[in-house]
């Protein structure tokens, strides 16, 4: 059980390691050399120059101005100073309100810790439960007198605290819940209003196309949708499988980046040419002419990949039952978006599209069938990964206790009765070790979203960060507390009566506060500051620089930050929540803590999003209701526990009362949800209409045409074409087009067409 002596230890190796990478960071920053590593965004923008070209020798590489080491801290209130508006123009939505989660956190938790140290800390010091216990075989510090588990039981006058406490805790959190999602989705409404013209405005994306013997697909959607949207469809991008064409693609940019290097070294040395090997890796075998030899693999590839777009482009084999269906207004987009296109539910399925960069064309291929199969079987795999991770969980909870390294290893026994070495042990090591099990987890939740078969990147990210939050709801919270108090208890569960085991889990769940002190302190605060330091990316890039880098093209690909990491990010976030809403009113010794990391946080990450991130999607602020859920479903559990904890303490008066609150709290989350998610999940007709009338009313010769031509096309159509949209002159349709079809089915279709009569029956 860790003591106050071995958390004043594990604070200071954290606070130490943070410093010195604060201090490492600040140093390694100014360097010209490391430019590109701490400054990716502005070289993105083309808003900054790379510090290397410019100056002397010397301060190509390393920062002569020692003045600039003197401020070293001036990073953080630069990081404050640009104004939320600016950010957002910047940075975009999506990053400032995951920003405002870390605002979020420290708006709860600041007031609930000021009110717990002054009314409920007290209570729980001054009295002498533990003390009680000494002659029992329950292990405690001097730091679980803090909490609840020091009141006796059968003390009802002093529980009357602890309730007060979950009163406050419930209604301050849902108060600042309630006026986050109004102020996030107000947000939300005013950028989509003064969002510039964008492909995804206007495109619904259409899936499970049935198939047809009399038409292919794409003459089968453009006489759906000229049949049933008449007044407002205008075109179509069908979805092709271009897995050939990508690999050619991708072949041809390796070859185009040898070709680029070889022109460079010859532009060095005019006078001798660049000469390669053909045979094993380039280290043997007939000697040729580099530029000669990469030029004609470039044009030769070059010319099959124009074959292949052509043969995609004219054949229908590639075509799968998927297509971006695009119309001439906002308005007639959100109504096919949001309503039902067909009297079977599961085909010519409709949801708004994603940005085109956000869209994830792998899986636009999935027929609904196999989608609900392949979710069948993700669940399935995710049970047995959540199940089978208990076992190292339970592992590290048995080897982190004192007494289970001493019965697992009995001669380390006394390396580890060392004072200082046990103080790491008890207050490092369960935090580092859980750290350690969880780097691998995103990666793989992440492929079992693409499995899933969801099209864009924000939807995969959304339901990644789903699955890893429940992941350590069960195996972090739940399963830390059940294994470490089960293997921290184990002989006194044996050695005792049955009426007596719910007093000692009531007892020892309070103690696990300091287990969560130390992941917190390793996750958050050294976790942090090793964010801003960035010595993987830096290690990376220098690595890259000095033995791939051949090209200015290859610099800027090592380049790439990467962007914020919203399904690893969001999640740890909502751990914190959790620790800090249920130890809120059991051991509010954890506030503290939880503070620091949210403010810290706060900070760097703001840093991050200014100078590094460089967001891959832009949906809005669409993932707040996800947050808003995860923070209200902590709050049940944190009254769920209290109540649980309380009836140990055969406090029997003052349980029943906090009953009120989980139904208060359920109830305020649907009235959250019916007040507030609407404006996430559907675009109003109103806001549809205002936008096209200002639109038709500035610009009334738009062609919509030229502004969607291969807006959706697959990223690989895209590859050495001009995409620059040309805005023509479209004149307006004057007589219902005839729609044409091939099916005698639909031979009698309301509109008329060049098979049928309007008479026809």
């Amino acid at each position: 059980m860790a003591t106050i002596n071995d958390i004043g230890v594990a604070a200071a190796i954290n606070i130490v390691t943070a410093f010195a990478f604060f201090i490492a960071f600040a140093i390694f920053r100014i360097q010209p050399v490391n430019d590109r590593v701490y400054f990716p965004k502005w070289y993105i923008k083309g808003l900054r120059t790379s510090s290397i070209q410019t100056g002397g020798f010397g301060s190509k590489f390393i920062n002569l101005d020692f003045r600039s080491y003197v401020r070293f801290l001036n990073w953080m209130p630069e990081a404050l100073k640009m104004p939320e508006p600016e950010l957002v123009d910047h940075a975009g939505l999506d990053s400032v309100v995951y920003l405002r989660i870390y605002l979020l956190g420290l708006k709860i938790f600041f007031p609930i810790a000021c009110v717990a140290f002054t009314a409920m800390v007290p209570v729980n010091w001054t009295n002498k439960g533990l003390d009680g216990l000494k002659h029992s075989n329950i292990s405690y510090s001097d730091i679980d007198k803090l909490s609840l588990s020091n009141i006796p039981n059968g003390s009802p006058s002093r529980f009357w605290v602890h309730l007060c406490m979950a009163y406050v805790i419930t209604f301050w959190t849902c108060f600042m819940l309630k006026r986050e999602y109004q102020n996030i989705a107000l947000m939300r409404l005013q950028f989509l209003a003064n969002d510039e013209r964008r492909p995804n405005q206007f495109t619904v994306l259409v899936r499970n196309i049935p198939t047809d013997p009399h038409e292919s697909i794409c003459e089968l959607v453009e006489h759906f949708f000229k049949v049933n949207h008449p007044d407002h469809y205008l075109t179509f991008q069908a979805v092709h499988d271009a897995s050939k064409l990508s690999e050619l693609v991708q072949t041809r940019k390796q070859m185009q980046n040898l070709l680029d290097y070889n022109l460079n070294k010859h532009t060095r040395t005019l006078s001798k040419r660049p000469v390669i090997k053909m045979g094993f890796l380039g280290c043997c075998g007939e000697e040729v002419d580099g530029i000669k030899y990469y030029t004609s693999m470039v044009e030769s590839l070059t010319r099959e990949i124009i074959e292949e777009k052509d043969k995609l482009r004219t054949g229908t084999k590639s075509i799968v039952p998927a297509a971006f269906v695009s119309f001439k207004s906002r308005w007639g987009a959100a109504v096919c978006a949001q309503t039902q296109q067909s009297r079977d539910p599961t085909e010519w399925l409709t949801e708004w599209a994603a940005e085109p960069r956000d869209i994830y064309y792998d899986n636009l291929a999935l027929p609904y069938v196999d989608l609900k199969i392949r979710r069948i079987i993700v669940a399935v795999a995710y049970f047995f990964l959540t199940f089978f991770f208990m076992i190292p969980i339970a592992f590290v909870q048995s080897l982190a206790n004192i007494e289970g390294i001493e019965k697992a290893f009995p001669f380390l026994k006394p390396l580890i009765e060392v004072k200082l070495l046990k103080s790491i042990i008890q207050g490092f090591l369960p935090g580092i070790a859980l750290k350690i099990f969880l780097m691998f987890l995103p990666r793989i939740l992440m492929q079992m979203s693409k499995f899933e078969g969801f099209v864009s990147t924000s939807s995969l990210e959304r339901r990644a960060a789903s699955r890893f939050y429940m992941f350590q709801f069960i195996n972090v919270f739940l399963g830390s507390i059940v294994t470490g108090t089960a293997f921290q208890q184990l002989n006194k569960f044996l050695n005792q009566s049955a009426n007596d085991i719910p007093k000692t889990i009531g007892v020892s769940i309070p103690m696990k506060a300091t287990f969560f002190i130390t992941y917190i302190m390793v996750d958050g605060w050294a976790g942090v500051a090793g964010e801003i330091l960035r010595l993987k990316p830096l290690i990376i890039y220098h690595l890259k620089n000095s033995f791939l880098v051949r090209t200015e093209k290859d610099r800027e690909e090592a380049t790439d930050p990467g962007t914020i990491g919203f399904n690893t990010g969001e999640p740890q976030i909502q751990l914190y929540f959790l620790l800090g809403l249920v130890y809120a009113a059991v051991s509010p010794i954890l506030l503290p803590f939880i503070i620091v990391f949210f403010g810290l946080a706060y900070v760097v990450y703001r840093h991050q999003v200014i100078n590094v991130y460089n967001q891959k999607y832009e949906s809005a602020g669409k993932f707040w209701p996800d947050v808003h859920r995860r923070v209200v479903t902590a709050l049940i559990v944190s009254q769920l526990l209290l109540m649980g904890l309380l009836s140990t303490k055969q406090a029997s008066k003052s349980t029943p009362l906090l009953l009120v609150l989980p139904v208060l709290t359920i109830g305020f989350h649907i009235h959250c949800k019916g007040r507030y998610q609407p404006a996430f999940v559907t675009y109003p007709l109103q806001e549809a209409m205002i936008k096209d009338t200002l639109e038709r009313t500035r610009e009334p010769d738009l062609n919509l045409k030229a502004f969607f031509r291969n807006a959706y096309a697959h990223p690989e159509f895209r590859v050495g074409e001009n995409l620059e949209l040309e805005m023509a002159v479209e004149k307006p349709d004057k007589l219902p087009e005839l729609v044409a079809t091939k099916r005698g089915s639909w031979r009698n279709t309301p509109l008329p067409s060049k098979h049928n009569s309007p008479y026809s029956p």
